[in-house]
């Protein structure tokens, strides 16, 4: 049987998530759901829903919950390379605050997704891709995952192969002194980046705040990618790609925001592998970032093409 090759790769950690379903908060020992989840994990699974072969590069723990996420994510289209060990998977917790915050915990330390190296890299598959997917969080995780990251990226380049990059800056895992420089260098890698305006600050070094949005974009592309894509939360997204193009707002009502910054890339890259236009692309992710906070979970919520539904067809098209 012929292998097909995908057209995503994407590279991270997933790990076993528990949450209360009921929402609410933590402290009020709710009954716990048990999920899993990762930034790039995420977003494999968005565009395997959205009809795309996609490859998702991690190591999970040699345990019933690495075990779990490897069978959840083969059920969702998802190729894994079922790497395991050497170490356990990694756990976080999560649960609602009140005022739209959400507090995380995490037992990640010493993980097996903070084992993986440029060994483990499945090199036929990116080279043949059409996108590689990366986050600043793979790349904060340890030396071997930074050095895994920067060897993929190395690679698709050198193959012509499109590279996203989604920003994704946790100050849990490092601190911006020691991510600015590496997410530059990743950067100037990139094709496309996605980022929020505080992580384009911890990007450039220095304050946005005073900066609009459409400066910030071109700060961020004289560093390299050709489309810069600042997410601004309720206020929906602009892209700078040759031209400034704004998001066109899908409201709904909002059930849990986690995941949607995911879902929003997920939608980006299955408008670029569709050859959407640069205001649809924008349009597109914003509805699949829109469907996914209507649901709980940090995937749960991620839509197919059928279930976005007929008044959607211009974009889909």
């Amino acid at each position: 049987m012929t292998h097909a090759h995908p057209e995503v790769v994407t590279i991270g950690e997933s790990m076993g998530l528990f949450f209360p379903p009921s929402g609410r908060p933590i402290s009020s020992r709710p009954p716990f759901h048990l999920s899993f989840g990762g930034a790039e994990s995420n977003v494999a699974i968005g565009l395997a829903r959205l009809g795309h072969r996609v490859t998702w590069v991690g190591r999970l723990g040699d345990d019933e919950l690495g075990e779990f996420i490897n069978r959840e994510l083969t059920a969702e289209g998802v190729t894994t390379p079922s790497l395991f060990g050497p170490s356990h998977t990694g756990i976080m917790v999560r649960g609602p605050k009140g005022l739209g915050r959400t507090a995380v915990q995490y037992a990640r330390s010493g993980s097996a997704g903070a084992s993986l190296t440029p060994a483990d890299l499945p090199v036929a598959d990116i080279v043949s891709a059409r996108v590689l997917h990366l986050t600043g969080i793979t790349a904060a995780l340890g030396p071997g995952p930074l050095e895994t990251v920067l060897a993929a990226a190395a690679v698709a380049r050198q193959a012509g192969v499109t590279v996203t990059l989604d920003l994704n800056y946790r100050a849990s895992l490092w601190s911006e002194d020691v991510a600015t420089p590496v997410l530059r260098k990743l950067t100037a890698s990139a094709d496309v980046v996605f980022a929020t305006t505080d992580e384009a600050a911890v990007l450039l070094g220095h304050p946005v705040t005073d900066i609009d949005d459409v400066a910030v974009a071109r700060e961020v592309a004289a560093l390299g990618p050709s489309q810069v894509i600042i997410k601004r939360g309720a206020e929906g997204a602009i892209a700078l790609n040759g031209t400034v193009y704004t998001q066109h707002l899908t409201e709904v009502t909002e059930c849990d925001p986690v995941g949607a910054g995911d879902a929003f890339a997920a939608g980006y890259i299955h408008g670029l592998l569709t050859s959407l236009g640069p205001q649809e692309c924008l349009d597109f992710a914003g509805l699949v970032a829109a469907h996914s906070v209507t649901v709980v979970g940090d995937w749960e919520g991620l839509p197919t093409l059928d279930e976005l539904g007929a008044e959607h067809r211009d974009i889909l098209r």
